[in-house]
């Protein structure tokens, strides 16, 4: 399971053209036979600033570029995390972000899926500049919920489409 945010520990100074699109390095990773393997081996100079969270083996990984060099921090699987892009939240709001998550967390001894969702979905709703769902002037906007779940060898993939209103599932067996 990988997941891409924009920019790395802070916000980076915009210096296109860029050689390549993070897109691109996140089918890169996903193709190979060992996501971080390839990480450690993939060529992202002159590739904007990026970090991926990395689920593989049952090990967890956040995986930065920042524009120079890469880092690779191995975390704790069983604990909670939360990442929010430095493209779009000074480091402020991304400590206030994860204080909500953290309170969150605080009040259930177990997040279920459909909790989880709620969280991502309702807090701080009339926050649109720096809530979890965003719309800066319709300029800027958060489209669209995606959230994994896995269980032992079954990961179900759902994604709740905010401007049409629909959700969409997948469930995926790997034997």
């Amino acid at each position: 399971m990988l997941v891409l945010l924009n920019g790395a520990e802070e916000k980076h100074q915009w210096n296109p053209p860029y050689r390549r699109s993070r897109g691109l390095i996140v089918l890169d990773l996903f193709s190979a036979t060992s996501a971080i393997a390839a990480w450690q081996e993939i060529d992202l100079e002159n590739v904007e600033p990026f970090t991926i969270v990395l689920f593989q083996d049952q090990k967890l990984y956040q995986l930065r570029w920042n524009g120079t060099e890469k880092n690779t921090l191995e975390l704790d699987s069983n604990e909670n995390h939360i990442w929010s892009s430095s493209t779009l939240y000074a480091q402020e709001i991304r400590q206030q972000r994860a204080q909500w998550f953290a309170t969150f967390l605080d009040t259930k001894p177990e997040v279920t899926f459909e909790e989880m969702f709620h969280f991502h979905r309702y807090t701080e709703a009339d926050n649109a500049q720096h809530g979890l769902i965003i719309n800066r002037n319709d300029k800027l906007k958060t489209l669209s919920i995606t959230q994994s779940v896995i269980e032992q060898n079954k990961i179900t993939v759902m994604h709740h489409d905010l401007i049409e209103q629909k959700e969409f599932s997948n469930t995926f067996i790997h034997v």
